[in-house]
């Protein structure tokens, strides 16, 4: 059986999870010259894929529940802003 649409909580729930990937690639940055890049990438991308959830929840627009084709977000079009995205 599927679970109601709680969309504000949903949308909270990506917007937390993106902040603390936000705050986990801002914190590596301090360790300077030991500061492994790939991670801080690695957690800048995460951060951006769930703001994009966070986004697509907030306009009630269904997406798979993973978008690693960062390219057409899994084959699918969505509208942002009046303008068609792909």
């Amino acid at each position: 059986m599927k679970k109601p649409p709680k969309p504000e909580a949903d949308f909270r729930a990506w917007v937390k999870k993106a902040e603390s990937d936000l705050k986990t690639a801002e914190h590596t940055l301090t360790l300077k010259e030991r500061c492994p890049f790939d991670t801080v990438c690695f957690h800048a991308q995460q951060c951006a894929e769930k703001y994009l959830k966070a986004l697509l929840v907030f306009r009630s627009i269904d997406f798979p529940n993973t978008i690693h084709d960062g390219h057409n977000c899994g084959g699918r079009s969505f509208q942002v802003q009046g303008r068609t995205q792909r």
